[in-house]
């Protein structure tokens, strides 16, 4: 199939861009990398009036430093998040969940902020600026609101972004050097959108858990924080772990489904054990190191 006709436009600015979004009166569609988005327009599964395209806006780009935290630009390509030296120091465990979203070639052109606002429960970014306690920045004509990541999704591919905001920021609070990363997702094919994944980071100081994040993904409609097992970590002697008994309320916060590709039973089998074992192996190579 060939997309429903639409006009194009290419803002030069965020106000421009915000402006055009309030004048097409929710008939306007956001163009990032384009890789979720063409396949969706070619199958006339979306039809927007307009397709705003924010490639050209530089301040939607790159990585920076703010107070207590990491600025991202949304426009930032998935490739770029794995190449900065920055990110790789102060958030590792994000550039290892980007490392795994599609393909090299998808990553080219994939932008982290176009798989946060788009909400695949599924894939690897949403869970990870849920788990790491990110903020998302969103803007339009009427001002600027904040939202936490773990309150910006409503269920599959829906989320808090009104018709006329754009989003224009991802600030990830810091997380000190050292702290343990957890990453571990099942799938079907390299590349291909996960069964059953997890991604969080731990602070431990003095042989005890002193601060957590912890989210799923591919186990309900969107990502899924795991704040009870979050708790029954934090204050936690390394020692004297019950990592089966956390493990169990990680998964019971889940509400995964049945498809074609498993069952909910499946995926809460397969989540309980690598919450144990990703849990297991990194607390093992920290005391390694």
């Amino acid at each position: 199939m060939k997309p429903a006709p639409f006009d194009y436009v290419r803002p030069a600015s965020i106000q421009e861009a915000c402006r055009v979004l309030a004048e097409a009166g929710g008939g306007a569609q956001v163009i990032a990398g384009g890789q979720t988005l063409m396949p969706l327009l070619a199958l006339r599964m979306s039809q927007p009036f307009i397709l705003v395209d924010i490639n050209r806006i530089p301040e939607l780009q790159g990585v920076s430093r703010i107070s207590g935290g990491t600025r991202i630009g949304p426009m930032t390509r998935q490739n770029d998040i794995i190449a900065d030296q920055t990110l790789r120091r102060d958030l590792p465990v994000l550039v290892q969940a980007i490392e795994h979203v599609g393909h090299h070639q998808t990553r080219n052109r994939g932008t982290i902020g176009g798989s946060i606002a788009f909400g695949e429960p599924a894939a690897e970014a949403p869970a990870a600026a849920v788990a790491l306690g990110a903020s998302l920045e969103l803007r339009s004509m009427r001002g600027t609101r904040t939202l936490a990541a773990e309150d910006f999704y409503l269920g599959p591919y829906a989320t808090q972004i009104e018709p006329d905001e754009l989003l224009t920021a991802i600030d990830v609070p810091d997380w000190p050097p050292g702290s343990v990363t957890l990453f571990r997702e099942v799938t079907m094919r390299p590349g291909d959108f996960a069964l059953v994944g997890l991604i969080g980071s731990l602070v431990v100081r003095d042989g005890r858990v002193a601060r957590a994040g912890l989210a799923w993904f591919g186990m309900g409609a969107t990502p899924v924080k795991a704040r009870k097992a979050e708790a029954a970590l934090i204050g936690q002697s390394l020692d004297a772990l019950n990592l089966a008994g956390v493990a169990d309320l990680a998964v019971a916060e889940t509400d995964p489904f049945d498809d074609h590709h498993a069952t909910a039973d499946y995926r809460r089998t397969v989540g309980r054990r690598i919450f144990t074992r990703t849990l297991k192996d990194a607390l093992a190579s920290r005391q390694a190191a």
